[in-house]
């Protein structure tokens, strides 16, 4: 029995609305599969994520007002469960449900060293961009105008090539820069169009602008498709276990804006020490390179370097892992 199947059977035997660690403690109780990983509840977890993500019409899932947390089901047995489904649906948050819920509610910011980390694993640069930090910072419409996090890639990390085919290219091909505008959740058309134009507006200077989100409603899907193919800003879920995070759409490839770079350097001295850091690393001289990579790694964002970090930061923060 795969991981799939054994969720699929334990949903059948428990019947009623359920979460995924009570999913994973009835796979182990009947045995119907051996999990070998370190964390088995994160894997059941990703796991009925995927089937919301993938469209898998088997599954669905409800979220609880009052507890921001997902509880499944199957399909077919949605009938039966429609009482259940309804009390939930029409639950409302108390007082005292509020206190909690944000007791242990994370912010969006929270959701940086998630990124970060997915970035990192595809060689990708970041940093974060405090609008508040810039020139007019406290002005609520900077968020149209700075993205919420940075990145570079380089071409030529892991094998250095000769200065002379690096002097008979375009050294603008050397690198490509990209923008993320970051949501907690994208859970309505209005939400959805809202964060999608925020990040055309502040990704407009970039090679590749990204809209990344941590829950995303799967009816929005068609609409998410249609604004990629006109907007060109790709898509991205990020998930409680970065390295499980997908591009739902990609990004349209576009040439830098250096008017716009240019001003956001005025305004802003972290994305300006980011883009001189930038240029220092493709301009270094072959033994100045892996101090120069240092500096710029010590500048960008953290980011996890063991799995069990991964776990403990989104207890900690609030961050659900069932996402």
């Amino acid at each position: 029995m795969t991981i799939k199947e054994s969720i699929l059977k334990s949903l059948e035997d428990i019947n009623y609305l359920t979460n995924y660690k009570e999913i994973y403690n009835h796979i182990i109780d009947k045995k119907y599969y051996k999990f070998g990983a370190k964390n088995p509840q994160s894997i059941v977890s990703a796991q009925l994520g995927d089937f919301i993500r993938n469209g898998d019409v088997r599954v669905k899932r409800i979220k609880e007002k009052t507890k921001g947390k997902y509880l499944y089901y199957l399909a077919k047995n949605e009938e039966k469960l429609e009482k259940e489904i309804l009390k939930i649906q029409s639950s409302k948050i108390t007082k005292e449900n509020i206190f909690l819920e944000n007791d242990k509610s994370y912010e969006e910011r929270d959701l940086h060293k998630l990124l970060s980390s997915y970035l990192k694993n595809k060689n990708i640069f970041s940093k974060t961009i405090y609008h508040e930090k810039s020139k007019n910072g406290k002005d609520s419409n900077q968020i149209w105008t700075h993205p919420d996090m940075i990145g570079v890639s380089f071409l030529d990390l892991k094998n250095r090539i000769s200065k002379n085919f690096l002097k008979s290219i375009n050294r603008v091909d050397s690198f490509k820069i990209n923008s993320y505008e970051l949501k907690k959740e994208i859970n309505t058309d209005s939400d959805l169009k809202k964060a999608y134009f925020q990040a055309v507006s502040n990704s407009s200077w970039a090679n590749y602008g990204y809209l990344v989100a941590f829950e995303i409603d799967n009816s929005l899907i068609d609409e998410m498709e249609r604004l990629n193919q006109s907007f060109g800003i790709g898509i991205i879920e990020l998930n409680a276990n970065p390295y499980q995070s997908k591009v739902l759409y990609p990004a349209d490839y576009r040439a830098l804006d250096f008017k716009t770079i240019n001003k956001l350097c005025e305004i802003n001295k972290d994305f300006e020490q980011f883009i001189e850091q930038t240029d220092r690393l493709l301009t270094a001289q072959e033994r100045y390179y892996s101090s120069t990579k240092k500096e710029l790694e010590e500048f960008c964002d953290s980011f996890f370097i063991k799995d069990s970090e991964i776990e403990t930061y989104c207890k900690n923060k609030g961050i659900p892992l069932e996402n």
